[in-house]
């Protein structure tokens, strides 16, 4: 809520719509293929996607099966009877002039996804907002329209390869208070469907893409609320974006408020459909916003309804993954990890969460695996620009490093430098490293840790004979100069822990 001069405050109201496009490898009433193809237009098509006289669509299993998938994701009943619509409107990329979809039966409805704000965002006690899912339904995708960009638009053309590609519209209800929390929605949400593996979300190829609804609620001096007029804002293809557009708007809605007052927000307004131009960083409009009645629905004769059996819901469920901010909740409480770590691990991916709980649980010790792959394991996949499943060291052999750190066999030093000549082996002889390979390195370098203390003890007794200001220094209060020592003895006996070095010479320090 933003408080303003004249003692009058707003509340920000944000509903999305957000069209995913699910991964299967043919359309959804066709047998085209879904690959993206921009170079080559028109060439992904057939007499349905096309809309000819007596073409007939036949639904695609595995979009189905996708679309289920992912309602459970977002924690949606699954309705037991599904229905086809048509939605008729006419644009050059619709050629049958009219959009397979959903109206009033989707296959799922009242669902919800958890939020965490930061500190500055939204109002919600414990720290999340619950964003309730209306409904998520199937429908197929226009094609694409494209426009002479040279300046002299003397050309437009249309490309009909994407022109029945299988999306999933997901409908929020209007939960969000600000563009900071739409953005970290849509975060949540694509890692969501990444980690279920029915989309992959890339938006510059259009697998994902956001509407959003947008209004003030303005609150009078009495209490009272007056509601401005609700913006679709059309076609956001990014986060940053979709946040840049939101705020633009509540600026403008507030600005057209104060100038026309409560006639405005009694009257309610005409809803008005707007795209967001990122060079300018304003919307700008485009039609007054349709209602129902305007795209004329009626069930579509050439499609059967869908009944989804049990066995059917139980196959679905059996193959779905830990959803992100489950495992997120998993890792503080079985690895210990802070919830910063966590959320580092968890928010790069399935891949990369998969990769950390092979390694704790191989090695033990969640807490360093965790250290191990935020730190050097990413500084690495950056530098060499290779995703995880690419990085030659696997967690199994990574582990088996932990795990001689753990039972102190060699120190962390030590395991940084079989680490990086593992990935010299890799990369210089094309070998896979392996366990047997770190006791080799280990061996053939001495830097197993030294396990004779009394060579460690006798190193201690030489170094403190000729390091009398030292000691002194320490003793007066300046515990930097331990450190030389340390230094000192490590180098006398190549291999010493340095814990236990420490340990040992402030011991005799003390004496």
């Amino acid at each position: 809520m933003i408080t303003v001069e004249n003692m009058m405050s707003y509340e920000i109201i944000i509903g999305l719509e957000i069209h995913v496009q699910l991964q299967t490898k043919t359309k959804i009433f066709c047998g085209c293929s879904t690959a993206f193809n921009p170079d080559h237009p028109n060439v992904q098509t057939c007499p349905v996607c096309l809309g000819l006289p007596g073409a007939l669509p036949v639904l695609n299993e595995r979009a189905y099966h996708l679309g289920i998938k992912t309602a459970l994701g977002l924690n949606c009943q699954i309705a037991p009877f599904t229905k086809w619509d048509r939605k008729q409107y006419f644009y050059p990329d619709l050629p049958k002039g009219y959009q397979i979809s959903q109206y009033d039966l989707p296959f799922s409805h009242d669902g919800h996804v958890d939020v965490t704000l930061s500190d500055e965002a939204g109002t919600a006690t414990d720290g999340v907002r619950r964003v309730r899912i209306l409904r998520a339904h199937l429908e197929e995708d226009a094609g694409k329209n494209m426009h002479d960009e040279s300046g002299r638009g003397r050309e437009s053309r249309v490309d009909l390869n994407r022109a029945g590609t299988p999306l999933v519209e997901i409908v929020t209800e209007p939960d969000l208070r600000s563009a900071d929390e739409a953005r970290r929605f849509l975060e949540e949400l694509k890692l969501l469907l990444t980690y279920l593996e029915v989309s992959d979300c890339n938006m510059q190829e259009g697998s994902l893409r956001c509407d959003a609804n947008v209004n003030l609620h303005v609150i009078q001096p009495d209490g009272t609320k007056i509601p401005t007029p609700i913006v679709e804002i059309k076609n956001l293809n990014s986060f940053r974006f979709t946040e840049q557009a939101i705020e633009y708007e509540v600026a403008r809605q507030w600005e057209s408020f104060q100038a026309t007052g409560i006639r405005m927000g009694a009257k309610g307004g005409h809803k008005r459909t707007v795209g967001f131009d990122p060079n300018r960083g304003v919307t700008y409009p485009l039609r007054e916003k349709e209602e129902a009645a305007d795209y004329r629905y009626f069930p579509d004769p050439d499609l059967v309804p869908v009944i989804p059996d049990d066995p059917l819901l139980a196959a679905i469920r059996s193959d779905m993954v830990e959803r992100p901010a489950v495992r997120r909740e998993r890792f503080l409480a079985d690895y210990q990890l802070t919830a910063y770590d966590a959320a580092v691990i968890i928010d790069q991916g399935r891949p990369v969460a998969d990769y950390f709980e092979d390694v704790a649980k191989s090695c033990g010790d969640g807490k360093q695996a965790a250290n191990w792959l935020t730190q050097d394991i990413q500084r690495e996949l950056k530098e060499r620009s290779v995703t995880i499943a690419e990085f030659p060291i696997r967690p199994p052999v990574l582990a088996a490093i932990l795990e001689r750190i753990n039972k102190k066999q060699i120190t962390i030093k030590s395991a940084r430098e079989v680490f990086s000549t593992l990935l010299t082996d890799a990369g210089d002889a094309e070998a896979v490293p392996s366990i047997s390979r770190i006791d080799e390195i280990i061996a053939a370098r001495g830097l197993a840790i030294v396990q004779d203390t009394g060579a460690i003890d006798t190193a201690i007794v030489e170094v403190l004979s000729r390091s009398a200001k030292a000691i002194a220094d320490y003793k007066s209060g300046n515990e930097k100069a331990v450190g030389a020592l340390i230094g000192q003895v490590m180098k006398a006996v190549k291999g010493a822990d340095p814990q236990t070095v420490r340990e040992k010479l402030l011991a005799k320090i003390c004496e």
